[in-house]
């Protein structure tokens, strides 16, 4: 997988936009368009593409143990975020799962409404 289609999986989402927050224009950060909060952030550490992630806590040692190319995150909370390796043998599936869970956790739910 390489960077473009790390972010075509992620721009699939109603409202996802991408962004480039940094001075040096080369970190895409994928955000909602309408709060502004990130739900992914694309790097190249070590000279491999990842990307970090939003995710519930039990969910992320889930994910850490059953997945070596799933880490916690590099430059971020650690409790709630992983960097995910996309080709460190992670099934596409999954994924795509990881990517729509930060989406959803970072989406704004309005007030009165259960979700």
């Amino acid at each position: 997988m390489n960077e473009k289609q790390l972010l075509n999986l992620c721009l699939r989402f109603p409202d996802a936009c991408v962004d480039y927050p940094f001075r040096d224009d080369n970190t895409p950060v994928l955000r909602h368009r309408g709060n502004r909060k990130w739900f992914g952030m694309i790097l190249h550490l070590n000279g491999e593409l990842c990307i970090n992630l939003k995710c519930e806590p039990e969910k992320a040692e889930f994910w850490r143990s059953t997945y070596s190319g799933v880490t916690p995150a590099w430059h971020m909370n650690k409790l709630h975020w992983n960097t995910v390796y996309p080709n460190k043998a992670i099934p596409l599936r999954d994924l795509q799962e990881m990517i729509e869970d930060s989406y959803q956790l970072t989406q704004s739910h309005q007030k009165g409404k259960s979700v």
